[in-house]
């Protein structure tokens, strides 16, 4: 296995973590919508998934920009 597979399936697990966290977002909200919150705690519930949601978005991207790099490269 050469750099460039391991730049490609490191890429591929990168952007299923961030796959599965943005998942995970939707679940966060999908639970907080049901719970039937006042508006003021619900949008402090959702300024915390709002920042987990760009963390799994940027690490989903940099999981793809690693995939397409390896594939360019190889």
């Amino acid at each position: 296995m050469d750099v460039f597979n391991l730049l490609i399936w490191g890429g591929a697990l990168l952007t299923l973590i961030g796959l599965a966290g943005i998942i995970w977002c939707i679940v966060l909200v999908a639970r907080a919508r049901r719970a039937g919150l006042e508006a003021e705690a619900f949008h402090e519930r959702m300024k915390s998934v709002v920042a987990l949601n760009m963390g799994a978005l940027f690490l989903s991207m940099l999981g793809l920009i690693a995939v397409v790099m390896g594939l360019m490269l190889r």
